[in-house]
């Protein structure tokens, strides 16, 4: 394995890390292929780390390896030494590190998708009290015949590990932002190209920018996904900060997709995330001493109209988190939205969430606690989006803003208008779905902040306006974006068909004429 004294470039790591997955791609559905690429990259990253580290203790101390193993083990994470012995004889069969390096020595291997198991587990147990390493590996299996036939699946392993050899995401030759980038750029390529199974985890990058702007979270902040997927607004957040200064807390339902959010966060240096595994609904674990935590920012783009979310059980639930009505079996929109305006501070937390459209307008259950939130003055802004812009789905949704501050206690007590904006205007559109360009997403955060109408695109409204429309939060009962015709001048339109009629009377006997001339 080579190794490339050159910078590696975001560009050089997402063309190389896109062109492994050919060696999947047709035979594996991309939901399926996609743990193993970005699991497989993830050990290239962090093997990677480590050998960078260790060569710099090299320069700094010399060839001392007591002293730079006592070194390594105090460092951010370890990578073990793996011994394989005869079951029978206790003999050892092999010795290596732990580590991309050792996998790709064996990448010939006839059981190298079990060597590749053994170093994951090893590496997970060596780092159990440091971090989720364990979680991160636990259901990934590479000797699987998900991959194959035996010959068919070392013939994979081995390609994946030759190509990933060549991409350096050493330290000191890449930037931490770069590989993070490059992760999110791999989990949005999966998303994209494997329609909505792999998607569901997935939040554009645009929508997940435009919603962190909007939750405006500052330094010294602890932010909140309930429902993070692969953690990718949670970053977008943190960006928005614009320092490390803030508390990343997260809960994801799906296991691949769950280890996914861990290997973020831990790419991106966010080591104290912490992020739990399970329902958020039926089971919140962002508890301490059976309490929620409480967040200054909480977000989410949640599953859309979640059917089976737990309203057989939502009556009791031991946090009286849906005191303000049950939401519909079949439709967990409210569900979601309930719980983050719980563990939202009072008197001062933000929430900001993804919601299809219909939230806005259904009744039932729905319509009394959409009320119910209005009448409590916790709705902030109504954001309508382009359509087109999720790869599960081409409908057009909205982004809700709610804030405490509002309530009675809150610094904005006294404010009693929602702002609305239409902003299904604002994309370019592309290929296989809509774009949201930064001038697109500064211009709606510039709107939001600014709380002023502005024609056809924004409105200020006040609840009694709102109580009057019976509480029905459709966006053009508020923002008119009709356009009128220009008024057509019907004497110069009679003038202009009278001369088209005159033209093509002479074409006529033209034509009559050449007929004629030709014997026709």
């Amino acid at each position: 394995m080579t190794t490339n004294t050159t910078t590696t470039t975001s560009q050089d790591i997402f063309r190389k890390a896109w062109a492994v997955c050919n060696t999947f791609r047709g035979t594996i559905d991309p939901a399926q292929y996609k743990d193993y690429i970005l699991t497989a990259m993830f050990l290239k990253y962090i093997s990677d780390v480590w050998h960078d580290h260790y060569d710099s203790y090299e320069k700094k101390y010399g060839k001392d390896p007591e002293r730079i193993a006592r070194l390594m083990e105090r460092d951010r994470f370890v990578l073990p030494m793996v011994t394989l012995t005869d079951p029978k004889t206790k003999k050892v069969l092999d010795s290596f590190r732990a580590d991309f390096n050792s996998l790709w020595e064996r990448r010939g291997a006839p059981n190298i998708g079990e060597l590749i198991d053994i170093t994951l587990r090893h590496i997970a147990e060596a780092n159990h009290d440091r971090h989720k390493l364990d979680d991160v590996f636990k259901n990934i299996d590479f000797n699987t015949d998900r991959l194959g036939n035996p010959k068919e699946r070392n013939g994979r392993l081995k390609t994946m590990l030759e190509d990933f050899a060549d991409l350096d995401l050493r330290p000191s030759r890449v930037n931490e932002d770069v590989i993070g980038n490059a992760y999110i750029y791999l989990i949005e390529r999966f998303a994209s190209d494997a329609g909505k199974k792999a998607g569901e985890f997935y939040t554009p990058m645009a929508v997940s920018r435009l919603l962190a702007l909007l939750a405006n979270p500052q330094p010294g902040m602890r932010i909140c996904d309930p429902a993070c997927g692969s953690a990718g607004l949670l970053l977008e957040a943190a960006t928005a900060v614009g320092n490390r200064n803030v508390s990343l807390y997260g809960q994801e339902l799906n296991q691949s997709t769950y280890a996914l959010a861990l290997m973020n966060m831990f790419i991106h240096g966010f080591d104290s995330a912490r992020i739990e595994r399970g329902d958020s609904l039926r089971n919140p674990l962002l508890v301490e001493n059976d309490r929620l935590l409480r967040f200054d920012i909480v977000v989410a783009n949640p599953p859309f109209s979640l059917d089976k979310w737990g309203a057989d059980v939502a009556e009791h639930d031991r946090f009286n988190r849906f005191w303000r009505g049950i939401p519909p079996k079949s439709k967990g929109d409210f569900a979601f939205i309930s719980h983050m305006v719980e563990v939202a501070l009072p008197q001062r937390g933000r929430v900001a969430v993804v919601v299809p459209h219909g939230v806005l307008f259904r009744g039932g259950a729905e319509g009394r606690i959409r009320q119910r939130l209005i009448e409590d003055n916790l709705l902030d802004a109504v954001i309508g989006l382009p359509g087109n812009l999720f790869p599960t789905t081409s409908i057009p949704v909205a982004i809700l803003l709610f804030d405490r501050a509002r309530e009675r206690g809150g610094e904005r007590e006294g404010e009693d208008d929602v702002l609305f904006v239409d902003a299904s205007s604002q994309f370019s559109p592309a290929k296989t779905k809509n774009q949201m360009e930064e001038t697109h997403i500064q211009h709606i955060v510039a709107t939001v902040r600014a709380r002023k109408g502005v024609d056809k695109f924004a409105s200020l409204v006040t609840r009694a306006a709102i109580a009057e429309n019976d509480y029905n939060l459709n966006i053009p009962r508020y923002v008119d974006t009709y356009e009128e015709e220009a008024q057509i001048d019907l004497a110069q339109t009679e003038r202009e068909i009278d001369r088209l009629e005159a033209e093509l009377a002479a074409v006529r006997v033209k034509m009559k004429q050449h007929l004629k001339e030709l014997g026709l």
